[in-house]
């Protein structure tokens, strides 16, 4: 008894068979199959073959199905038909690409994260692959397809767009504020318990250097904390270890919860720096890469304004 996993025949054998029964010519399968009219009688032979059956009455110029040959047509076009919808839904089956977009800690934290779940539900068919590092060489990685950088605009080999400009104010929760009220003068900022961030870019911003900006200088200030990473230092602002520096529309959230408040008011900096959406001159486009680009700056386009050129 023959097995069953030998019991089929190739599938070429029947593709072979069923063009030539279709256009009862070896001559016409071949152009139908592009490959020979040898390769299509071979193949055809073969499968007569491995059923020790004739499914063609072969003339000197036409050929002609015997009743074997109609039967075993009629029984496998259906299954061959079956195949060749499932291929065609695989084929032409919507493939969404997932974007893969970097950003640094700071904004994947705080920026990125409180907008993506609305997001996701108005873009079911598109996946965002997020990567957060505060390195630059990760997020302008060839795999990555849009980065979210702070600097001045210039990256050379891509194009920037500017997302928000950088504004930098105290903030701290309203429990701290309660217990310090001494928090809404900026000369009672340095006797204050200030967190602080450990950044190796010699161009962060850090205390001092804004205390600096407002004309207090050379004074001691007590550090309450230092952490490594800005998100970091803003969680410990929430829960109420002290005052931390806060980046406009890096904390805008946190704001508009009342989670974080501004003890200053309206006193703030800006520098000449901000964050820019970045995309390399060799990438090549795709529908997906567009739509998340296009979220992005519309964001940008309907974002809080701190100051005129923020």
């Amino acid at each position: 008894m023959q097995s069953k996993k030998n019991t089929l025949p190739p599938l070429d054998y029947l593709l072979a068979f069923e063009a030539a029964a279709d256009c009862e010519s070896f001559v016409g399968a071949s152009k139908n199959l592009n490959i020979s009219e040898t390769a299509i009688s071979r193949k055809v032979r073969l499968l007569e073959l491995h059923y020790r059956a004739s499914f063609f009455l072969r003339r000197h110029r036409s050929i002609s199905l015997t009743p074997d040959g109609r039967s075993f047509l009629n029984q496998i076009q259906p299954a061959l038909q079956i195949l060749r919808d499932a291929s065609n839904q695989i084929i032409n089956k919507p493939k969404n690409r997932p974007v893969t977009l970097a950003a640094t800690n700071s904004v994947a934290s705080l920026w990125l994260m409180p907008r993506l779940r609305k997001f996701n539900r108005s873009n079911k068919h598109l996946k965002i692959m997020l990567v957060a590092s505060d390195s630059d060489e990760e997020c302008l990685a060839e795999t990555v397809d849009l980065s979210i950088l702070r600097g001045d605009g210039n990256w050379p080999g891509f194009q920037s767009r500017l997302l928000f400009g950088e504004t930098i104010f105290p903030v701290c929760s309203p429990d701290f504020l309660k217990a310090n009220p001494q928090a809404n003068e900026i000369s009672n900022l340095s006797k204050l318990a200030l967190i602080e961030v450990s950044s190796s870019h010699s161009e962060w911003m850090n205390w001092k250097t804004w205390l600096s900006h407002n004309t207090i200088e050379n004074v001691e200030f007590d550090q309450a904390a230092l952490f490594n990473t800005y998100p970091l230092s803003i969680q410990a602002a929430v829960d109420g270890l002290g005052v931390a520096l806060g980046w406009g529309h890096l904390v805008d959230e946190l704001l508009n919860e009342g989670k974080l408040v501004r003890p200053l008011g309206p006193t703030d900096i800006r520098t000449q720096f901000g964050y820019y959406l970045l995309r390399s001159d060799k990438a090549t486009s795709f529908p997906e890469c567009q739509v998340v680009k296009d979220w992005l700056l519309n964001i940008s386009a309907t974002r809080k304004r701190y100051r005129t050129v923020d």
